[in-house]
C-alpha cells in the first residue's frame, strides 16, 4: 500500500481527512506541546488532535499561529462530557482557544451512557455542521450499541468513531460494522499505552526484518488495516520517527502475525462504564 504523510481518507461527506496526525492527550506543559507541535509541523504533520478536557487547547492555537498555517491544517478537537447539554457554547469555547471560526472534525469524546444525553449532544453538534463552523463531526468511544441509538434518534451518521486500538485491543468487529455504516475509524494509544513491551518480542523480528524500530511496525500496520492513527509524543526525535513509516509495506505475514496478538484488552476505560 502506497502512503505518505499526505495520505488522506474520504469521509461521508466527501471531506478528505489526513490518515496520519499529532494526538496531544495528557499534554499540559506549553513548552512540551509547543516543542511537539513545532516538530510535527517540520516533518510534515498537518493533521492535530487535541480536546477541550486536555486542557491544552489554547496553547495549540497559538503553536499554530506560531509555527503553521491555519488553512494548511487538519485541527479536531472534542466535546467534553459534561458539556454535553450544552454543545454550541463548549463548542464556541474551544474556537475561541484554538483562534480560528472552525474545526475540521469536531468528535464527542465518549458517550457516557449512563447520563443519557449523548443524543441530545449528537443532534446539537449536527446543527454546528450545518452551520459551517465544522466540517465534519463525529464521535469517540462509542460501541455499536451507543452508534445505533445516535442515528436511530437523528437520522445522521458519525463520519469518524475515534476509539482505542492497538494490537493487544485490535476492534476488528466494531471497524467491520462502522466501515459498513461508511464510518472512518481512527485509533488513539496505537502504540498500547505504555505496554509495548508485552508485544515486543513478537513483532522485534519484524522490525528488524524491515529495518525500522517496533513501534514505527505498529504504526505501519494501522495504516495498512484502514485506520487513522494519532501517535502522541513531545520528543522531537520520537516524533520524526513516528513519521518514518511511508517508506516499506508490511507483508501479509507481518499482519497475520500482528493479528495473533488480539488479546482483547483495553486499557482506557470501558465506554459503557465511564461516567466521568
Amino acid at each position: 500500500m502506497d502512503f505518505d504523510i499526505r495520505s488522506t481518507i474520504k469521509l461521508s461527506n466527501g471531506i478528505e481527512m489526513p490518515r496520519f496526525g499529532l494526538g496531544v492527550w495528557q499534554v499540559k506543559d506549553e513548552n512540551e506541546l509547543r516543542t511537539s507541535v513545532k516538530s510535527a509541523l517540520e516533518n510534515k504533520y498537518w493533521h492535530i488532535d487535541t480536546a477541550q478536557i486536555y486542557g491544552n487547547e489554547h496553547m495549540v492555537g497559538q503553536a499554530i499561529a506560531d509555527f503553521g498555517k491555519r488553512d494548511d491544517l487538519f485541527v479536531v478537537t472534542k466535546l467534553w462530557n459534561a458539556d454535553q447539554a450544552n454543545a454550541e457554547a463548549a463548542f464556541e469555547a474551544s474556537l475561541k482557544n484554538l483562534q480560528t471560526d472552525h474545526v475540521d472534525l469536531y468528535l464527542m469524546h465518549w458517550p457516557c451512557p449512563k447520563r443519557g444525553t449523548y443524543v441530545q449532544a449528537w443532534k446539537s453538534m449536527i446543527d454546528i455542521y450545518k452551520s459551517g463552523r465544522a466540517k465534519a463531526i463525529g464521535v469517540s468511544n462509542f460501541k455499536q450499541e451507543h452508534l445505533e441509538r445516535a442515528i436511530d434518534a437523528t437520522g445522521f451518521v458519525p463520519m469518524v468513531n475515534q476509539v482505542e486500538r492497538h494490537p493487544m485491543y485490535q476492534q476488528d468487529e466494531l471497524a467491520a460494522y462502522c466501515r459498513a455504516k461508511g464510518i472512518v475509524m481512527e485509533a488513539y494509544s496505537p502504540l498500547t499505552s505504555g505496554h509495548m513491551s508485552d508485544i515486543a518480542p513478537t513483532i522485534e523480528p519484524i522490525a528488524k526484518k524491515h529495518g525500522k524500530s517496533v513501534a514505527q511496525v505498529i504504526l505501519r500496520w494501522h495504516l495498512q488495516g484502514g485506520w487513522v492513527i494519532i501517535p502522541k509524543s513531545v520528543t522531537p526525535s520520537r516524533v520524526a520517527e513516528n513519521a518514518r513509516i511511508f517508506d516499506f509495506n508490511l507483508d501479509d505475514d507481518d499482519m497475520k502475525i500482528i493479528a495473533t496478538l488480539d488479546r482483547n484488552v483495553r486499557f482506557l476505560p470501558d465506554p459503557d462504564e465511564a461516567d466521568f
